[in-house]
């Protein structure tokens, strides 16, 4: 792998990098070929951005990002059979999810890592500097930096058990992409609203910055709704999903806990802050099947954008906390009762609960 030379670790941690990386391109492997054919061309050319160590308004060349994309499938192609490696830190080796263990032997150097499952049960890997790390009530929350390994994929935020990881990095980047995106042709929508609220068009860095910095405190809004999702459905949750295949039923399901979480934390908050730019760039993400299923939420948002009145927001709120965790708990009992033969029963449930 040729990963740019501000990304190394200190020779001692470099074996560590290497590793983590190797686990990172096993998992992109495995799932990279879920995505469409034009969000993964998308994502590989930031990929291809975040490795080499360009900035965001250097420009890419098309045979280089083409060039290096050839040769990236070839290499995935001869690890999709291979398994996870382990991690030695200090001379300890350590199984590559154990990740309270691997985080206490890597708090003498500064850095911070994680290892989970997200959409389709795709594992997420990544290893950086820890910027940050603090308690919230009961909740332990770290904050990364500049990121020495990943996958393609990289998600901004993860929770695990307890504890809550912020990748500001991934975030940053995150916030590039959906500008992009929205340059393409700059409609009046969530998103231009989220953006119009900082000086992209005279200062990026610093406007990325200041976004980074605000929407930090969603991603953590949002994480411990997840965590307290996770209190209320229990661990049987984690298995109904294990146990769904990759399919719409699985996006269904994972759509039905997001919407808790959020009912539960993310929302709730934003609207006790009344902080605009963050609510419209909440409703620019909320994409999708989330969408699809809570088309009531988003009628609430665009009378909240038209008439500055949040009463309709905040009924939903209320309303729908207790809507998707009734139906969790309804999948859940499906799942315990029926098992696979449910999923067709599961589907309808969902389909027919659409608030």
């Amino acid at each position: 792998m040729d990963t740019h030379a501000t990304r190394t670790l200190p020779p001692p941690l470099a074996p560590l990098q290497a590793s983590v990386q190797h686990n990172c391109h096993i998992s992109d492997a495995r799932f990279a070929a879920d995505f469409t054919l034009c969000v993964y061309l998308l994502k590989m050319r930031e990929y291809y951005r975040w490795e080499k160590g360009y900035g965001y308004d250097e420009p890419l060349t098309n045979d280089a990002v083409g060039d290096w994309l050839t040769r990236r499938e070839t290499f995935w192609e001869s690890l999709e059979d291979s398994d996870f490696v382990p991690l030695e830190i200090d001379d300890r080796r350590f199984d590559p999810f154990d990740s309270d263990a691997i985080n206490r032997a890597l708090e003498p150097h500064g850095l911070v890592y994680s290892a989970g499952y997200g959409n389709r049960a795709k594992p997420h890997f990544f290893l950086a500097r820890l910027q940050q790390r603090h308690e919230h009530g009961s909740y332990r929350i770290h904050v990364s930096g500049e990121e020495y390994a990943r996958d393609l994929t990289a998600p901004p935020a993860m929770s695990l058990a307890d504890a809550i990881f912020i990748r500001r990095e991934s975030l940053r980047r995150m916030l590039w992409e959906r500008l992009e995106e929205w340059r393409w042709n700059r409609p009046d929508n969530a998103m231009g609203r989220a953006m119009g609220s900082y000086d992209f068009e005279g200062d990026l860095e610093g406007a990325l910055d200041a976004m980074t910095d605000t929407e930090i405190d969603t991603l953590v809004l949002h994480e411990i709704g997840e965590v307290r999702a996770g209190e209320l459905l229990g661990e049987d949750w984690h298995e109904l999903l294990a146990a769904l295949p990759r399919s719409r039923l699985e996006l269904m399901a994972r759509a039905v806990r997001d919407h808790l979480a959020d009912a539960l934390s993310t929302l709730p908050a934003l609207l006790e802050r009344d902080h605009p730019p963050s609510l419209h760039f909440y409703f620019a993400n909320l994409s999708g099947m989330r969408r699809q299923l809570y088309p009531a939420l988003s009628k609430a948002y665009e009378e909240w954008v038209e008439y500055g009145d949040t009463r309709r927001l905040r009924r939903q709120v209320e309303s729908g906390r207790e809507h998707w965790l009734g139906l969790a708990r309804e999948l859940l009992e499906l799942h315990r009762s029926t098992g696979p033969a449910a999923w067709p029963r599961m589907t309808e449930r969902i389909e027919h609960q659409q608030l």
